[in-house]
């Protein structure tokens, strides 16, 4: 029996599909490694989860192994200085994740004496980790038969059925349709098949249908026949443009001033140079007149930079001086930044200030 039989059930075709295709990924055992008797890692399942949401697997890959360079162990994590896991995370995003991955590693470790739950139950009452993340890591780390549903699968289930429902409304009517179809046995690889196929064949541009062990029974393809317009998304409503100044003071010695974020909020607990006041929903102020401290403030171009939720042009200003009085921070060597948490922007910002 082939893949591309139709007469196979659709878990079998996309089972024979990944034995043969599958991605070689780090924190995946492949099925020959499962054929040796090889099983995941709970803790390798979790942190490469939690990294690719929101994330390429190409991005992630470096970050995921400098993690399990400086703490091999979920119990490791949990007793690492909190600002040593934002300044290994700066430059991934939605920083929020590294907050409740520290937080989660610490609930594991004290709670459940560094095991994770093995059940999406008992994955979900952990900090941090939602449904998506307790399906995948029940399915993948522990064999359970969960229905895990990210991007790709989203894009194979409502291409296969044809969900003409936009998204997120029929997020519900997709997910019934993954439980439908996940299998008993093996839903760990199959649920990393689903993630395979939509990352290279079933892809949001230019799908290769000929390579793809379900053509056959594809309603996008077999009666639409125009797989690219599923998922059917709403329309879009554009991104509100806020603005801020951001503010680089550098010493004459080659150093740079910094501050911390309030731990709650946009870019909560991250490093950042001055910067003004604003929110996804409120400009700050532009104009030197808001500088935190005295100095001699040039411009040096703004730079760009897309959150979720809004886009943010930033100001830069940026000062030689080393006299900062009553203002909360701290000095720190430029060749030490790469220590330290700073946010992308928060890097643009500094780069255009050094480079100008």
């Amino acid at each position: 029996m082939t893949a591309n039989n139709p007469a196979l059930p659709f878990a079998q075709r996309l089972l024979d599909w990944y034995d043969r295709h599958h991605r070689d990924l780090p924190w995946r055992v492949s099925p020959p490694m499962r054929a040796r008797g090889v099983v995941a890692d709970p803790y390798h399942v979790w942190l490469s989860e939690v990294m690719l949401q929101q994330t390429t697997v190409t991005a992630v890959k470096p970050y995921f192994a400098k993690f399990l360079t400086l703490w091999p162990k979920v119990t490791d994590l949990a007793e690492a200085p909190s600002d040593a896991v934002m300044a290994a995370w700066a430059g991934l995003g939605y920083y929020a994740r590294a907050r409740n991955l520290k937080k989660c590693a610490e609930a594991v470790a004290s709670l459940h004496a560094g095991r994770f739950p093995d059940t999406e139950v008992g994955l979900r009452s952990l900090p941090g980790i939602g449904d998506y993340t307790a399906a995948a890591v029940a399915a993948i780390a522990f064999d359970r038969p969960a229905a895990v549903m990210d991007g790709n699968v989203e894009r194979v289930i409502s291409r296969y059925f044809a969900i003409g429902e936009p998204l997120p409304g029929s997020k519900a009517a997709m997910k019934a349709k993954v439980v439908e179809v996940t299998p008993q046995e093996r839903p760990g690889d199959f649920a990393q098949g689903m993630m395979d196929l939509g990352a290279t064949i079933c892809t949001p541009k230019r799908p290769a249908c000929a390579l793809c062990p379900l053509k056959e029974d594809c309603l996008a393809l077999r009666l639409d026949g125009d797989p690219e317009r599923f998922p059917v998304k709403a329309v879009k409503k554009e991104k509100p443009v806020r603005r801020a100044a951001a503010f680089v003071a550098l010493s004459p010695g080659g150093r740079i001033f910094l501050q911390r974020r309030p731990e709650k909020g946009l870019l909560g607990g991250m490093v950042q140079v001055p910067v003004t006041d604003f929110t996804s929903r409120r400009d700050g102020e532009t104009s030197t007149g808001a500088a935190p401290f005295a100095a001699d403030w040039q411009p040096r171009g703004t730079v760009v930079h897309v959150f979720t939720h809004f886009e943010l042009r930033l100001d830069v200003y940026e000062a030689q001086t080393d006299e900062i009085n009553h203002v909360d921070g701290w000095w720190e060597e430029t060749s030490r930044l790469g220590e330290q948490a700073l946010p992308s922007v928060m890097k643009k910002a500094i780069e255009a200030a050094i480079s100008a």
